[in-house]
């Protein structure tokens, strides 16, 4: 991954919001990263691909379900972005209302977690 890459996928809003509560969380399903953010399971699943295919994530299939963490083989320089980007997110919107709706999504089991 390019410094170019990681900006060019985090110049996105869906992509950022996945990523900041990908950090936050460690790991999250698409149907709970969905429900966050109140948008179809096409469309995230579609950014959480591309951010797959680039490397910044890494996914994990469990029966239906597809799990999304953030990859743990990126570059030093990357993670500190990654890292210091949440640090600084996490209090301004939608972050912050992004995370709030975390447990809530977690405990609604939409994915059989």
């Amino acid at each position: 991954m390019t410094p170019n890459e990681l900006f060019s996928l985090l110049s996105d809003e869906t992509r950022l919001r996945c990523l900041v509560l990908l950090q936050k969380e460690g790991e999250l399903c698409v149907c709970e990263i969905s429900q966050i953010l109140g948008s179809i399971q096409p469309k995230i699943s579609r950014h959480l691909a591309l951010m797959r295919q680039s490397g910044l994530v890494s996914d994990e299939r469990r029966g239906q379900w597809v799990y999304y963490s953030p990859n743990p083989s990126l570059p030093d320089w990357a993670k500190n972005i990654i890292a210091s980007t949440l640090e600084n997110l996490v209090k301004i919107e939608p972050y912050h209302s992004d995370l709030k709706r975390v447990s809530s999504a977690k405990k609604a089991n939409i994915c059989g977690s």
